[in-house]
């Protein structure tokens, strides 16, 4: 069923209040908040038809109403009003990144933390492991006899590093000419193609065999683990939410966060733009709690795709900022990082 005009207005509102009060919404308080030029009468009509179609629930027969997860649907994908960010948040972005970008793993936390900072909700960031990457510079350093220090630096200055085994018995004009060989084969490459060097590289690399294997290895350890890619901050805000006064409730959201491997699974998306992705009441994911909502942007700099960033919460979000401090995040990052290009 189509909805009128007044209902979609009466629903909004609702929602609005709702997010800011967390209480139960009234006819009485919608006619002295917001429509003042209509009756309360006509509110609770419309209140009750809003309920009947699903958007709205009372918890007791003499309490207001409260949205339902098809409302904040609704809300969301037609009645939401757009919100800016303002010149003191733009500033607080600006400065979480200032001196950074040169850094893809200071990006990475400073952009959470501030998502967190602005929006007072749990922020999650997960940087993308793709085959696409490019390999800039790779380098060993020798630990020990048998150990050494694998560095590769990829063409987002992400580095990445393990210790690999070397042979012990290994001069060290041997360990310089290993190197040299590695420099030679992988930097030019992406991940992807490195990978299925393994087949032809064999004979040129069979005097270093331990070494290649142990560089391989450690490409498909990265490319694999994707919780090593996750980042969360705020984890402890979700208690500010009256809503979460519920011990229940709360494990069940820490079960979400205290998971890496979970948020992995839920910030994973194949879109290059900073295009918004809600997911309210799990909408059929199981990792997601059926009382919080999701929230993601993902980020790209000159089409290569630096992760995927976004806020977990209670239902009662604040939409309209999130979206806002998200795209604001997302806007300045690129910004800042397409000009170091």
């Amino acid at each position: 069923m189509k909805l009128s005009d007044r209902k979609k207005k009466i629903l909004q509102l609702v929602v609005d209040d709702y997010i800011s009060t967390a209480q139960p919404v009234s006819s009485k308080s919608i006619t002295e908040k917001y429509m003042k030029d209509i009756s309360s009468a006509t509110v609770r009509s419309e209140l009750a038809g809003l309920e009947e179609l699903g958007f709205l629930s009372q918890l007791h027969t003499s309490s207001g109403r409260v949205p339902s997860v098809e409302a904040y649907k609704l809300y969301v994908s037609e009645l939401m009003d757009k919100s800016k960010l303002t010149v003191k948040e733009v500033g607080v972005i600006k400065e979480a990144f200032k001196g950074h970008a040169d850094n893809l793993e200071s990006v990475v936390q400073n952009a959470v933390r501030v998502i967190s900072e602005l929006t007072d909700y749990t922020s999650i960031g997960y940087t993308s492991h793709s085959k696409n990457e490019k390999i800039v510079k790779i380098d060993m350093f020798r630990y020990k006899s048998s150990q050494a220090l694998l560095l590769i630096v990829t063409e987002n200055t992400l580095i990445r590093d393990k210790f690999i085994t070397i042979p012990e018995e290994m001069t060290e004009a041997q360990f310089d000419e290993a190197k040299e060989l590695m420099t030679r084969l992988f930097v030019g490459k992406e991940f992807g193609e490195v990978v299925e060097l393994e087949e032809i590289v064999t004979e040129e690399f069979q005097s270093y065999r331990e070494i290649f294997d142990s560089v391989m290895s450690a490409i498909s350890d990265y490319l694999e683990k994707k919780s090593d890619g996750v980042i969360i901050d705020g984890e402890g805000k979700i208690l500010k939410h009256p809503e979460y006064s519920d011990s229940e409730k709360v494990k069940n959201f820490l079960s979400v966060v205290a998971s890496k491997n979970k948020l992995a699974g839920l910030l994973q998306n194949d879109s290059d733009n900073i295009e918004i992705n809600i997911k309210i009441g799990g909408e059929g994911d199981k990792e997601m709690p059926s009382d919080c909502s999701l929230v993601t942007a993902t980020y790209s700099v000159s089409g290569v795709k630096i992760g995927t960033y976004g806020v977990i919460g209670p239902l009662r979000m604040d939409y309209q900022k999130v979206v806002s401090v998200l795209e604001g995040v997302g806007q300045i990052l690129e910004d800042i990082l397409n000009n170091k290009k």
